[in-house]
């Protein structure tokens, strides 16, 4: 099961994407699948029929980790 990741790439726009599995702590690069900015568009530096992209760790500051649909149905809308 894929898991939806916003990347943050230094200098550069957030990117959307999927990712297998979490980068652990000694992989050098993160394969990111279906990459798109924010918005929904495409990246401007990469050719339209990429669907998987590598980037190095060493240029990502953070990830975001989005939640699955599972976890939105167990994590409802909680009213005081």
């Amino acid at each position: 099961m894929s898991v939806g990741i916003i990347l943050h790439i230094q200098g550069e726009e957030p990117i959307m994407g999927e990712m297998e599995d979490l980068p652990s702590p000694t992989d050098v690069l993160i394969k990111v699948g279906h990459p798109r900015r924010i918005d929904g568009k495409d990246i401007s530096y990469l050719a339209d029929s990429v669907t998987t992209v590598y980037w190095p760790v060493a240029r990502v500051n953070f990830l975001e980790i989005m939640p699955s649909r599972e976890d939105e149905q167990i994590i409802g809308f909680v009213r005081d």
